[in-house]
């Protein structure tokens, strides 16, 4: 256990000055406490030498540009995660970093967020899973990891004071659960607050979430930091449970705790606790240092960027087995992200790599014999451009080829932290130029890079094979050339939604909000827990995801203890290709009484690499934690008893095999009180034998009921206890009744 620096001999003002930045990374060095230097990187170390900023405009030393979490979920691998997480945190070691600011977990409530890239899943258990092994990953190697931004910080326009407004249990059970699991299993160092409100409170100013949540139920015992400029009122802040303010090196906020210490409006109690997880940290950090965790070459983690991307790759189409390519065979690239390639995400983030794999280059590489020619097709960065003359010099070469490869996606410039998109569509130019290869050449292949959601109903409609990388980071190139050639069988899986069009997305009609605030009116239902309650039509569902082979589902097995639920299935690849496949599990209670999902992913497991013929028996836990849903009765998670529904799947619409088992429910008693209905109180078989005097052959006379040709006990079970007064019920009778069923 990490020793704690002595804080005895420090001033009230050393002690507040603990609590800000000595500038914008870093913290101070005061007495004990040593100085502690941040950065930005949940894919890569952005760790800048001369000038700063927090925007990606100064330059910053190279460091291995790792897929960002957009393209890194749709491993859907947590190993892979943690092994990525490992290697960062053997670069920020190597280049003087001591916190990287990662991973971002926010859920991706709407596909026109702008900070998509950034973030994992629509769904907060992948989420969980993923950043969980980020950070252990990270901070096994003696660097700490900062879990952000917490919470609800789903959108980018006006994101500095808006207000997200989320009812109590879609904020439990899909906006901070992933928060919750990450800081239970994976203890990261520090968590950095978002700039938005959450329910009108500033996250930073939020003591129900920075103190009675984190700290009080999940056991948080590091530092809170503030995201850079999210501080407004910094003794407030200091009183909500804020431990750190960036940047720093101003004075300003320090003379504010001080003078507020002095006047008796601030707990130097409160101003203590801050300034002890400060030199925590520190103490982390110091013995983080002494780990000998920077031996790596960049060629090394270059091969490693190369491996993880290529298991990201998502084949959402591939119409008569076209996929994979056979070296020799004539191509034809087409697009300018094959020799511009899209790998990264715009903003805080933006890594400059150590190489660049050019996509062009590597499918010449594996190519064979095969002639490779490329045509740009079209432009995104010039406007005196004929782009009629690019298509048919694309079309020409799609025409003399055997197959082509077309290069599709968003530009740089569409997508970044900052702003949201405003729509979901490729860009015109790029969809005629698909219609004419494609009529030209209909062994056309498409690959896509973006890293927010795109509408690819009209891609899929053209287009005989997809493959999506979403964004891969610096081997990207080299890693979708792979999968092309077969070198890598593809498993990746979409970590989101891909619907039909804007209009059918949950929050369309509440995105991004107004005036400075939006109202998360979907609750429950984001991503597939929409479309698929819904059974709406999507282009490609959840969790999809094809292979160079096949895989069957069997002997589907169910136990449920007091841990949760033990699943069982076998795995046995059918194909003629050795491959992986991501076991998806999901469940459901039919004839719930509150409202749930037609189905939520509860686990997850990822298969060794299967030769032809063989078989591997898939086991996992899915913990009972998992099952609960929060009750705003009693403010609190609740297990509810009853048949749970369980699928195996390969994705949220293809579900292979399915059983189902009893779960025991917690136990849980609501209070009859008089303003219970009369269906909650018969319902309560303490309180119905405490009223039976009262209510004694009620139900059995008004089942028989049928002057109004209703079911007369159905009717009135919803009347308030208090209400029957008025039909000559004695109300003090009833009181004593009632006191005596709590008894």
């Amino acid at each position: 256990m990490t020793s704690e620096p002595d804080l005895t001999d420090l001033s009230p003002e050393q002690r507040a000055a603990l609590g800000s930045g000595a500038d914008f990374w870093t913290t101070k060095a005061i007495g004990p406490v040593i100085s502690v230097t941040m950065t930005d990187g949940p894919h890569g170390v952005r760790r800048q030498a001369g000038a700063t900023d927090h925007l990606g405009l100064a330059a910053s030393l190279p460091a291995t540009c790792f897929p960002p979490a957009v393209g890194l979920a749709q491993s859907w691998d947590a190993q892979l995660v943690r092994r990525v997480g490992a290697a960062l945190g053997r670069e920020a070691r190597a280049l003087d970093v001591d916190v990287l600011l990662g991973p971002g977990v926010n859920i991706k409530r709407d596909p026109r967020g702008g900070r998509n890239f950034e973030y994992y899943s629509e769904d907060p258990l992948l989420t969980g899973l993923l950043g969980a092994a980020w950070v252990t990953g990270v901070q096994g190697t003696g660097v700490g990891a900062s879990l952000k931004h917490f919470a609800a910080n789903n959108a980018e326009h006006d994101r500095m004071r808006s207000s997200s407004d989320v009812d109590p249990r879609p904020l439990r059970e899909i906006y901070l659960r992933a928060f919750a699991h990450i800081v239970r299993t994976a203890r990261p160092w520090t968590v950095m607050c978002s700039y938005n409100r959450i329910n009108g409170v500033p996250a930073a100013q939020n003591r129900w979430l920075l103190t009675d949540v984190l700290r009080g139920e999940w056991g948080f015992d590091g530092a809170v930091i503030s995201d850079w400029g999210a501080v407004a009122d910094r003794p407030a802040a200091v009183t909500a449970g804020l431990d750190l303010e960036m940047p720093g090196g101003t004075g300003i906020s320090d003379a504010r705790v001080v003078a507020e210490m002095a006047s008796g409006t601030l707990d130097p109690a409160d101003v203590d606790r801050a300034a002890r997880n400060v030199a925590t940290l520190a103490a982390r950090v110091a013995a983080g240092r002494e780990q000998d965790e920077t031996r790596y070459t960049a060629d090394e983690h270059h091969r490693l960027a190369r491996e993880v991307a290529a298991r990201c790759v998502v084949l959402l189409r591939n119409h008569r087995g076209l996929l994979p390519l056979a070296p020799g065979r004539s191509v034809a690239v087409i697009g300018e992200f094959a020799v511009e390639p899209r790998y990264q995400g715009g903003g805080s983030s933006h890594v400059t790599p150590t190489r660049l794999d050019v996509p062009l280059d590597e499918i010449r590489a594996l190519a064979g014999a095969g002639t490779v020619s490329y045509s740009p097709g079209f432009t995104t960065n010039r406007t005196d451009t004929d782009h009629d003359a690019l298509r048919a010099d694309a079309v020409a070469a799609a025409r003399d080829a055997d197959v082509a490869i077309l290069f599709l996606g968003s530009a740089a410039a569409q997508e970044s932290e900052g702003f949201d998109r405003e729509h979901l569509e490729l860009p015109g130019e790029q969809l005629e130029l698909l219609d004419a290869v494609v009529r030209a050449q209909p062994d056309t292949v498409v690959v896509l890079a973006h890293g927010g959601v795109v509408r690819l109903a009209p891609v899929a409609a053209l287009a005989p094979a997809i493959l999506d990388g979403g964004l891969l980071g610096q081997a990207g190139g080299g890693a979708l050339a792979d999968v092309l050639f077969g070198v890598v069988n593809p498993s990746g899986r979409l970590a989101e939604t891909v619907p039909m069009r804007l209009q059918d997305t949950p929050a369309y009609l509440n995105f991004p909000g107004e005036h400075s605030h939006v109202r998360y009116g979907e609750g429950l239902y984001v991503g597939y827990r929409w479309y698929d309650s819904r059974d709406m039509d999507v282009c490609y569902p959840f969790g999809h995801g094809l292979s160079y082979t096949t895989f069957d589902y069997s002997d589907l097995t169910l136990e449920a203890d007091e841990a949760g639920i033990t699943v069982r299935v076998g795995i046995t690849n059918t194909g003629s290709r050795a491959g992986r496949e991501v076991v998806q599990v999901y469940t459901t209670l039919p004839g719930s009484p509150v409202a749930r999902p037609a189905r939520e992913l509860k686990g997850v497991a990822v298969t060794a690499e299967l030769e032809p013929g063989a078989r591997e028996e898939v086991s996992l836990l899915l913990p009972r934690d998992d099952l609960a849903c929060w009750d705003t009765r009693v403010d609190r998670w609740v297990v509810e008893g009853g048949a749970y529904q369980v699928w195996a799947g390969a994705s949220s619409r293809d579900l292979r095999a399915t059983a189902s088992i009893d779960v025991a429910g917690d136990e849980l008693r609501i209070p009859i009180t008089a303003e219970s209905t009369l269906g909650e109180a018969l319902a309560d078989p303490k309180a119905a034998a405490a009223l039976a005097e009262v209510f004694g052959g009620m139900s059995a006379s008004m089942g028989d009921a049928t002057a109004l040709g209703v079911d007369m006990m159905r009717m009135i079970a919803s009347i308030p206890l208090d209400r029957l007064t008025g039909f000559g019920v004695d109300p003090e009778r009833l009181d004593a009744l009632l006191a005596a069923a709590d008894d």
